[in-house]
């Protein structure tokens, strides 16, 4: 029988092995367990005296936390923290006293805490890394294909399915160069003691300060990171967290608007997300196609956009040196929104993949457009052949708003054949007006400025970003 209790569809249905298994208990307990071990190693190297024999048993036992004897401890001492401890002194009992030494329940919570969102924050960038490539690629195919650019969504002037697509990919490309500041920038807790002072550890090192400091620099280094927060209380700054979620929010908004894009571009059959061969669109209209994919982008990135206030609000009400109303609070908040923000990459990197561009289609809209968007060319052609410019004005516009009312009730647009049998146009060759329906004149520098764009700030961009990137592939993700 399937367990009857709630699990969060962000684990079972949309995001990755890979963003579970950061999140979960078993590599929480294992990383607790390094830093252990790695604080008894630097306070051994310092001239601690902690046997050999106590860390070769901490370094037998850093994967095989037995978390139901954890649980026991838990329910008998009413502290998770202390609860591993007593199961850890088990497995490694000429350990035990050694332990710990020093240390308050924040230098396990927090410093774990801060690698899993430092490794989380590298395998979203991988993630994006992979986003930008199938992008970048889709734009360079589709660079120079005119189609109808929107205003309010109302038809505007041409652009290009190649140039739009930049347009997604800026905001996407953004995002990772936050990601990259975040990772340049990021800092460890570190060793600070209860309220942040360290007077556990100048005790333990005689009042010795230089040591005591570098205690706090080696186990900072060996877990990765290039520095520690300056200061700290009992925690460090829950600001931070505030910070890397304003991230995730990005990530968020940066395919939300991509998935609003596509929703709408499937509505009018131009680009259409992939589709299964026994895909099922709907229960009772087998007919339909729905942008299910982008619809599911949408409803996580709200989830996750909203996800971004509860590290505002926890970083601003901290009391002092720490309070405790922080902890349910980010246990809910980070998990879900670093996996929320993982299934959303997926989904978006999936879409990307299996665009299906129909250009016909695209090319009927702008043909039925065509001949608004050249009425400007036409005036300054009728006003070269000796017309004048107000009269050949009116006789446009009258003509163009006859032809917009015919439109509008599914007729052709024949403004070209109007204008070119008026007489105020009498001048000029029908093929000339008719040659500058050509779409290529109207899309301005839109093909030349996406091979700028990937040359010049995609390209160096992902330079910077693939050493800092987790390179962990989704695996049976249902999509």
């Amino acid at each position: 029988m399937s367990d009857p209790r709630y699990q969060s569809p962000l684990g079972s249905r949309y995001s990755s092995p890979a963003m579970q298994a950061l999140w979960g208990e078993p590599l929480r307990i294992s990383l607790w367990r390094r830093l252990w071990l790695t604080l008894a190693e630097v306070e051994r190297e310092l001239g601690l005296p902690i046997p050999e024999k106590a860390l070769a048993q901490m370094r037998a036992h850093l994967d095989d936390a037995d978390l139901k004897v954890a649980a026991e401890f838990e329910r008998r001492f009413r502290h998770d923290v202390m609860a591993h401890i007593h199961a850890f002194g088990e497995q490694a009992p000429d350990a035990r006293p050694f332990l710990h030494l020093g240390a308050t329940s924040a230098f396990v919570t927090d410093n774990a805490d801060l690698v899993v969102m430092r490794d989380a924050m590298k395998l979203l960038l991988g993630r994006i890394v992979a986003l930008l490539d199938t992008l970048g690629r889709f734009a360079q195919r589709y660079a120079h294909v005119p189609c109808l650019a929107y205003t309010h969504f109302q038809p505007a002037q041409l652009t290009t399915v190649g140039k739009r697509t930049t347009l997604w990919m800026q905001d996407f490309a953004l995002d990772a160069e936050e990601l990259c500041h975040r990772l340049d920038t990021f800092r460890f807790r570190g060793c600070k003691g209860t309220t942040g002072t360290q007077a556990s550890f100048l005790q333990l090192f005689d009042g010795d300060h230089d040591k005591v400091r570098e205690l706090d620099r080696r186990v900072t280094a060996r877990l990765g990171f290039l520095a520690p927060f300056a200061v700290t209380g009992q925690t460090y700054p829950r600001k931070a967290d505030s910070m890397v979620l304003d991230v995730l929010s990005g990530v968020a908004q940066s395919a939300a608007k991509m998935a609003n894009d596509l929703r709408l571009l499937q509505h009018e059959g131009e680009l259409l997300e992939p589709f299964e061969s026994e895909q099922i669109g709907s229960s009772a209209m087998a007919y339909k196609r729905n942008p299910m994919r982008a619809e599911r982008i949408n409803a996580l990135a709200r989830f996750v956009i909203s996800l971004q206030a509860n590290g505002a609000h926890t970083a601003a009400t901290q009391w002092l040196e720490r309070s405790l109303d922080d902890s349910a609070n980010r246990r809910l908040t980070l998990p879900e929104a670093f996996l929320g923000a993982d299934a959303i990459l997926i989904l978006a990197t999936n879409i990307a993949a299996g665009l299906e561009v129909r250009e016909p289609v695209i090319r009927r809209h702008v043909d039925q457009q065509m001949p608004f968007m050249a009425t400007e060319r036409w005036l300054l052609l009728g006003v070269a052949a000796g017309g004048d410019r107000q009269a050949l004005h009116e006789v446009i516009r009258t003509n163009s708003l006859a032809v917009s009312e015919e439109v509008s009730r599914g007729g052709a647009n024949d403004l070209l054949h109007r204008l070119s049998t008026d007489p105020a146009f009498a001048a000029i060759p029908a093929e000339t007006l008719k040659a500058e329906l050509d779409p290529t004149r109207y899309t301005g520098r839109a093909t030349q400025q996406v091979e700028e764009f990937l040359r010049e700030y995609i390209t160096p961009m992902l330079a910077r970003a693939r050493p800092l990137a987790s390179t962990a592939q989704p695996t049976e993700i249902q999509v």
